[in-house]
């Protein structure tokens, strides 16, 4: 230590304030010792740092006390201020008031820094010019003096340009003769209640002063100015500019509200415009979204920047409330446009950061050189800032947003760098929520694609009945379902009609569905009755339900479906149903009712019986098939939408489509809650006359008579260009039958859209294809009926069999 005790540089020591500050400053340590003493202290009380340090402070107090006293005092005390007596070199008493600090930093622990003032201690006259310095030139803070009587009296220094008036013209004047903004009224209230109620107040107010162009934040106090005795004399309005902090808060709320209403839907365009809902007016006078038209292909989007022109599509625009109606953009919503490399966007599309531009840069002003028709317009709105920010979302680049601004008194005049920060946050949300919804659109398109190639494209051409279809995918995120419909002709100028329903939403439901319907078709064509293809649909979902269990555990597959046939020569319709809605039957001039049938288990059960019920249709009577998304609902259970589907389905006559329509804009109120398929068919019946059916003896002679009767009979139809070609699939046929099979033997012959010769026998063993041997006298006649017709196979009935085979009415096909 030195000669006053103060440790070396290296020590540690405290600042030398105190000493140049005219203080007396001491430290004393744990046990009450005297560490450190100053210049000042000796100057007071006359003692040198060699005769003070190491000794207890308490030496030094004019009265008898102890340390233990002292600590007493002080004890759970971080600061101690007061008066008390010390002891001179030279015997005196000397009175000071000290304050002292436990533990002072540099000062080592569990100490106590004390100092005291070295005179100065009585007001001196100068103090008064300090004070009145202090409040003309104290800055940051803007001060008016009114009195009593609300008159004006004088301002500091930073309050004259807020008031733009000088003292001398306005002293005397009430606030309200010196500005008249709108919250005028507010100050003079604020100052009123000051001089009455004695109490301060406070106001914040967003305004435009007299002396100021622009409108700013205030934060305004108002203190009632007392004398000595306690009377109010005046008031002091203080007020401090907080136009950075309302600035500040406004872009908290900003991004706050952006966090609720950004991303909100799924739907790309509608996430672009909340975008511009957000920051438009709040802070830009219009806004835009436009991504890049590389968007539009199904390549992925590279996370490397762009250089060059860009070429982007306008989504959506925004221009702030009270734009003139006139006003137009340079591109509508849906429009391409290239921007070079110079422009704004492109600049901020080739850095993947936020560009800053006003009118008299240089970049924009070649911008405008070169885009006439963009100048004029943004000339005539007045816009003469702009931010571009790049939308990028997981490394890939989307597009940009652009904000223009005009001047405009209520907030700054141009961008700045904290608006280029909240743009971007606000771009970035918004870019993830745009970039989720591509994302969305592009899977969900895919799906929805995969699902109506799995759905019928178009009817099948056949005359058993009039079809109308119509599908409603269910309300939700994928609109993806599992429900289906089917048409599916069959031999003997029958049709099948079919509607099932798959459990669940979704990809797996579609993708379930897609193999359900294939099978269905499968097993018609194999000419299934009804409730055996049920069987064996059902032993299909249990299979694919032990797979999906497999693959997920905790699910299964599972489904219900309607199957029916309709004959059209004997008008009758065979229908079977696996856990699914009945049909809806309405006979011409009658009352549509559900179709009494046993409804059996849901597929995917396993094990439980199908049964078939038959019923006998008048010609044109509706068929209604549907799901059970049509008629039950959250606000309607099955009976309740049962009945108005009956209802519906009264007027029979009128046209399928307009059924179609009446029955979903009734009984679907907006979008389904569940999927929906509705299949209504209107039944013919085959005339007659169109019909020939001949009994042939099971003898080998009879062949050439049952040749002889089809020659005749399709010569009368005027079908003679198809003899030879039937007298063969006849001899044929009615040969295996009389070889192969057991009497009776029927022959029928159905002029169709096709014609079509059916031999049935009661044998159960059904033919095939087989390859004859050189030297083999039988087993081409098959071979022979499979290259005359256009298409053959069998059908098992509940008295046999029936084999059958197509060709073309017209020649050549």
């Amino acid at each position: 230590m030195d000669e006053r005790g103060e440790a070396s540089p290296g020590g540690g020591s405290p600042r030398q304030v105190a000493d140049s500050a005219g203080t007396a400053e001491c430290i004393v340590d744990a046990r009450g010792c005297v560490t450190r003493w100053s210049e000042g202290a000796q100057s007071l009380l006359g003692y040198s740092a060699s005769e003070v340090l190491g000794r207890p402070a308490v030496l030094l107090l004019a009265e008898s006390v102890s340390s233990a006293e002292v600590r007493a005092v002080v004890a759970g005390r971080q600061r101690w201020s007061g008066e008390f007596a010390l002891r001179h070199r030279d015997g005196q008493r000397v009175e000071v008031t000290a304050v002292a600090h436990h533990n002072a930093p540099g000062c080592g622990p569990d100490t106590w820094r004390v100092v005291c003032p070295l005179g100065g201690r009585q007001p001196r006259r100068e103090d008064d010019d300090l004070v009145r310095w202090a409040f003309d030139q104290l800055p940051g803070c803007s001060i008016s003096i009114y009195d009593a009587d609300l008159g004006y009296r004088r301002s500091n220094q930073a309050m004259v340009p807020v008031v733009g008036l000088s003292d001398d013209a306005i002293r005397g004047l009430h606030v309200q003769d010196i500005t008249t903004q709108p919250q005028t009224g507010d100050l003079a209230d604020g100052l009123r209640n000051a001089v009455d109620s004695g109490e301060p107040s406070h106001l914040e107010s967003f305004q435009r002063t007299g002396g100021q162009r622009r409108v700013h934040a205030w934060s305004v106090d108002f203190v009632p100015l007392r004398e000595p005795g306690g009377r109010v004399r005046g008031v002091a309005l203080v007020a401090h500019d907080i136009t950075e902090q309302h600035y500040a808060r406004k872009r908290l709320l900003l991004l706050n509200e952006a966090a609720s209403r950004i991303g909100s839907t799924l739907d790309l365009a509608q996430t672009a415009r909340e975008l511009m809902e957000v920051t438009v007016p709040e802070l830009a006078d219009f806004a835009s979204v436009d991504l890049l038209t590389a968007l539009e292909t199904d390549a992925e989007l590279g996370e490397e920047p762009l250089h060059g022109t860009v070429t982007l599509r306008r989504v959506a625009h925004r221009f702030a409330p009270g734009s003139s109606p006139r006003l137009k953009t340079v591109l509508d919503i849906g429009v391409a446009d290239s921007y070079p490399d110079f422009t704004p966007p492109a600049r901020a599309l080739a850095t993947g950061a936020g560009v800053l531009s006003n009118a008299e840069d240089t970049e924009f002003i070649q911008w405008m050189r070169a885009d006439a028709v963009r100048a004029s317009r943004i000339r005539e709105q007045g816009y003469h800032s702009m931010m571009a920010v790049p939308l990028r979302a997981r490394g890939a680049t989307l597009g940009v947003a652009v904000f223009y601004r005009r001047s405009r008194p209520d907030r700054m005049e141009r961008f700045d760098h904290d608006d280029l920060l909240l743009a971007e946050e606000l771009t970035a949300r918004a870019a993830v929520a745009i970039d989720n919804a591509r994302r969305f659109t592009r899977e969900r398109d895919t799906a929805l694609s995969l699902q109506r190639s799995l759905l019928p494209q178009r009817m099948p051409e056949q005359n058993a009945v009039e079809v109308a279809t119509r599908y409603l995918p269910a309300r939700t995120r994928s609109g993806l379902g599992g429900d289906w419909f089917d048409v599916i002709p069959l031999s003997g100028a029958r049709v099948a009609l079919v509607v099932g329903d798959v459990v669940g939403h979704g990809i797996h439901a579609a993708a379930t569905m897609g193999r359900l319907r294939t099978a269905v078709r499968t097993l018609a064509d194999v000419d299934l009755p009804p409730d055996e293809l049920l069987t064996h649909l059902d032993d299909l979902v249990v299979r694919l339900s032990a797979e999906v269990e497999a693959d997920q555990p905790g699910s299964e597959a599972g489904a219900t479906c309607c199957y029916t046939v309709y004959d059209p020569l004997s008008r009758t319709l065979t229908a079977a149903s696996a856990g699914h809605p009945p049909p809806v039957i309405a006979p011409p001039a009658g009352t549509a009712t559900a179709l009494p049938i046993s409804v059996g288990p849901p597929l995917g059960i396993g094990g439980l019986p199908f049964e078939a019920t038959v019923v006998k249709l008048p010609e044109h009577s509706l068929l209604a098939l549907y799901s059970d998304g049509l008629i039950e609902t959250r606000e309607r259970d099955v009976d309740e939408g049962l009945a108005q589907l009956c209802e519906l389905l009264g007027d029979a006559d009128a046209s399928l489509d307009g059924i179609c329509d009446a029955v979903l804009g009734e009984l679907i109120n907006g979008r389904a809650q569940d999927d929906v398929a509705l299949l209504l068919a209107r039944t013919r019946a085959l005339d007659a006359g169109r019909v020939a059916t001949w009994s042939v003896p099971s003898d080998s002679i009879a062949v050439t008579q049952a040749r002889k009767d089809a020659a005749e009979r399709l010569s009368a139809w005027g079908l003679a260009h198809l003899t030879y070609a039937t007298e063969l699939i006849v001899s044929e046929l009615v040969t295996n039958a009389i070889r192969y099979g057991a009497p009776p033997i029927i022959l029928r012959l159905i002029q169709d859209r096709t014609l079509i010769c059916e031999v049935s026998d009661s044998s159960g063993t059904a033919p095939h294809l087989r390859r004859a041997r050189v030297f083999d006298e039988g087993g081409r006649g098959l071979m022979l009926v499979a290259q005359m017709a256009q298409r053959w196979g069998t059908r098992h009935t509940p008295a046999g069999k029936t084999i059958w085979a197509e060709q073309s009415l017209v020649p050549g096909k």
